[in-house]
């Protein structure tokens, strides 16, 4: 996290990096809740992932893929 002191004492924070952070939490929450793996549908769940369409971000990636 990118945290830069400012006179006054107030803080420059990493909005991005609190976010990661908080979308990782979800997830240490829930694997500890469960009772055995979590399933890829349960992470994107967790994470409040839609599901993909045409045109969604990373489409590109998965047609790259050998």
């Amino acid at each position: 996290m990118n945290v830069a002191p400012m006179r006054g004492g107030t803080a420059v924070q990493d909005h991005v990096a609190l976010a990661e952070i908080e979308l990782c939490g979800e997830l240490i929450i829930a694997a500890s809740a469960a009772a055995e793996r979590l399933s890829f549908d349960r992470i994107d769940e967790v994470l409040q992932v839609a599901e993909r369409g045409e045109g969604a971000p990373g489409e590109d990636r998965a047609r790259l893929s050998p």
